[in-house]
């Protein structure tokens, strides 16, 4: 695959086309051990060593990331008026295109994808796939057998739309109150609208898992780290 040295470093280093062309013209860049000053040269990303200001430069075509999405923060890719969590990502894993695979409302925390990748989201975020998400959820009172049976059934919420069939339990590990609820959707509040369906308010929300992905319990709120492979494979 070839690219010209200029687009390639762009992408990589996140970088604007002129940032990456001033590198070039000023001699920082290298590419199988010779300086390279033409911002044209076509170089193979996959193959090539390329080097700037002697630190290599590794081709990714996509990324892949796992954040542990904080309260109060909005997921989108940019907002005039709000913090997003590409704002939280660090200079190293910044770049042109990302996007929050689904989302999260401003107040639930947990597990969030990002990428760049449209292709990658669309296989596990689109409701055809039903690929379930599982929620940690504080109410503010116990379910019943009968909350349980409603939501297996696929529940109506208001505004007269329909679930697909969910999965709710007792989540004994956290405590009186704490449930898991599996959905397949992603409806705009789902999780509180469900809840308020069977007569419970939500007093906070966590994502935990996405398909098989579980969210890393070492990182911290407001992290974020690449996907392993096994990782990225597990989500679909």
């Amino acid at each position: 695959m070839q690219e010209r040295l200029d687009k390639f470093l762009s992408t990589q280093l996140n970088l604007s086309r002129k940032q990456a062309r001033a590198l070039i013209w000023a001699g920082k860049a290298q590419v199988n051990g010779e300086l390279e000053r033409h911002i044209d040269f076509k170089t193979d990303p996959q193959q090539d060593e390329i080097l700037v200001q002697g630190n290599p430069v590794t081709y990714r075509q996509h990324l892949y990331l796992m954040m542990n999405k904080p309260e109060g923060v909005i997921s989108a890719s940019s907002d005039p008026k709000a913090k997003t969590v590409i704002d939280l990502l660090p200079e190293e894993l910044r770049r042109k295109g990302l996007f929050p695979a689904g989302r999260l409302d401003k107040d639930t925390e947990g597990l969030l994808i990002i990428t760049d990748d449209g292709q990658f989201a669309h296989s596990f975020i689109a409701p055809k796939k039903d690929v379930f998400k599982i929620y940690e959820a504080l109410l503010d009172s116990p379910i019943t057998a009968g909350d349980i049976s409603a939501l297996e059934a696929g529940i109506t919420i208001d505004g007269g739309e329909l679930c697909k069939p969910a999965r709710l339990e007792n989540h004994p590990q956290r405590g009186e109150n704490w449930v898991l609820i599996s959905i397949s959707e992603g409806k705009y509040h789902q999780v509180k609208r469900m809840a308020e369906a069977i007569g419970k308010s939500v007093l906070k929300l966590k994502r935990i898992s996405i398909g098989k992905l579980s969210l890393d319990p070492e990182l911290k709120v407001g992290e974020v780290r690449e996907l392993t492979p096994e990782e990225k494979h597990h989500v679909v």
